[in-house]
């Protein structure tokens, strides 16, 4: 298959808000890659999600700042794309990052305008097609003749799209395609995608939901179970005999640098294991420590960063132990389990079907120096890979009004757009602002379409990419909490900021300052 094909298809994805009109490119093109075989399937699966087979190759956007311009025509297979990216990965040592550059010249040299708008966004993680993993899944489904159902869950336990694909396109019929698929089973070793939650504003909002969810259920699936949300890193943790496995929620596998939760594990009563929690340092009176020193300790392999920061797993969640897979077991059923085989390392939780109750439980673990609770439904199966309604998390809001320092230009849907907006908070101290972060999350098309003339407005640079702007216009952002951050000037960062309004009754001498943010930081 030529790359172009690919590069079409993703142009015609990120062009329309329709999922069904999506899904019908997507099935096309899936279809048309099945007939070059199965190597095709696997590149044009992972490409349409927005993302290269190859982890790592050593290209950024500086890297791509001096490509050539494009072909006129398409030549390109993905099978070459694919075998490039996988030879620049491969370059190390001296002279590999001239070779590296010759090599994206080269291949950039020989790719069209939108093929070399595919590649860009391949290699910066940024296409925002809008061909998210479950609707590729939806796409893989119709082009396979198998229900959406069957290949989530394959995907769910193979802990990726790319080989469910193969498997299910590569079947000469349905009924080869759903036997394929059920060769994707549980196991100890092979980490499955996450479970994921719902947001609500508030606890009565997620305990309504939940109980309006049990119906007229009695007894204990007329409760549910609200789990204190730690303020550390998702962690998969798999156990056969002695082997441990430590993978975070991307499913990256970082055994080698958590020893002290492979031993917390090993600890524990039971032979084989599959745990789902989280991992994070604690300070002196058992409080979380800032979340990007968790992070920070979970990514390194400085043993003297180990050494000075330890982990502690807790976890709230169990989907094998000994033989037996629990995924489809009730949730009420699971916690009796993982009691039995964790109770060491089992996150704080209560189970009710009073809003009070809940509502003293988030106040406590917020107090505690916790991100808030998650509030689950005691009968629910494990739904790995979805954000499901029978999980809803609740944190506590918190809002603040900054200035727009410089905004970014769009790719895919927001192409011609002023997209990513720069956040900065008022300094007194200088007079001017200090950054806080970026965001682009929160905006409708109405809001893109009054940012990209207002600040066209107040534009006094564009370097073709970021656009500066005198710091006048206000916006009201939420976000989650605050890390420490080297990166920006004021040592702090807004965690998932989002845009809530664009507030026209407050200038720049009315924003928060960076003194409230400090403020909103100390423990």
């Amino acid at each position: 298959m030529l790359l172009d094909d690919v590069a079409d298809a993703s142009a015609r994805v990120a062009a329309t808000r329709s999922r069904l009109a999506k899904r019908a490119v997507l099935v096309d093109v899936l279809r048309r890659a099945a007939a070059d075989g199965p190597h095709d399937v696997a590149v044009v699966a992972r490409y349409l999600a927005g993302e290269l087979r190859q982890r790592r190759t050593g290209l950024g956007w500086r890297s791509l700042a001096g490509m050539p311009g494009p072909a006129d025509a398409p030549t390109l297979t993905v099978a070459e794309v694919d075998a490039a990216f996988a030879t620049m990965a491969e370059m190390s040592g001296p002279g590999s990052a001239t070779a590296r550059t010759d090599a994206a010249r080269a291949l950039f040299g020989a790719a069209t305008g939108r093929e070399q708008h595919l590649l860009r966004g391949l290699v910066s993680g940024e296409l925002r097609q809008g061909a998210l993993d479950a609707l590729l899944l939806d796409a893989v489904a119709e082009a396979a003749g198998v229900p959406a159902d069957v290949v989530r869950r394959a995907a769910m336990l193979a802990g990726e799209t790319e080989a469910v694909a193969v498997a299910a396109l590569a079947a000469p019929s349905p009924e080869d395609a759903r036997t394929a698929l059920a060769g994707f089973t549980l196991t100890v070793g092979r980490p499955v995608r996450p479970m994921l939650a719902q947001s609500a504003p508030d606890v009565p909002t997620a305990l309504a939901q939940l109980l309006e969810r049990a119906g007229t259920a009695d007894g204990p699936a007329a409760r549910v179970v609200v789990d204190t949300k730690l303020d550390g890193i998702r962690v998969q943790v798999h156990r056969d005999g002695d082997d441990v496995r430590v993978y975070t929620r991307s499913l990256d596998d970082v055994t080698a640098r958590v020893p002290e939760l492979v031993a917390a594990v090993r600890a524990l009563p039971a032979r084989t294991l599959v745990l789902d929690g989280e991992a994070l340092a604690l300070d002196a009176d058992g409080r979380p420590r800032p979340f990007q020193e968790t992070a920070s300790r979970s990514a390194t392999r400085d043993a003297d960063l180990a050494g000075a920061t330890t982990l502690t797993p807790y976890f709230f969640d169990v989907l094998h132990v000994d033989g037996r897979d629990l995924l489809d077991a009730p949730l009420r059923e699971r916690l009796a389990v993982l009691d039995r085989v964790a109770a060491p390392h089992v996150v704080q939780r209560v189970v009710t079907s009073d809003p009070a109750v809940a509502a003293e439980h988030f106040r406590s673990v917020v107090a505690a120096g916790q991100e808030g609770v998650v509030v689950k439904a005691s009968d629910a199966p494990y739904e790995a890979g979805r954000r499901g309604a029978a999980w809803v998390k609740v944190k506590p809001r918190h809002t603040l009004d900054l200035v727009v320092l410089a905004v970014e230009r769009g790719s895919g849907r927001r192409s011609g757009l002023l997209s990513n907006i720069h956040l900065g908070a008022r300094d007194p101290a200088t007079g001017g602002f200090v950054m806080l972060g970026k965001t682009f999350k929160g905006m409708t098309d109405e809001i893109l379409a009054w940012q990209t003339a207002r600040f066209r407005e107040l534009e006094v640079a564009d370097d073709g990419w970021t656009v500066t702007l005198r710091p006048e216009q206000v916006v009201e952002v939420a976000f989650d909490g605050l890390q420490r951050s080297t990166r920006y000037p004021g040592g702090f960062a807004l965690r998932f900021a989002r845009v809530l309004r664009y507030r026209e009754d407050r200038s720049a001498a009315e924003a928060d300052t960076i003194d409230t943010v400090r403020a909103l930081a100390a423990p």
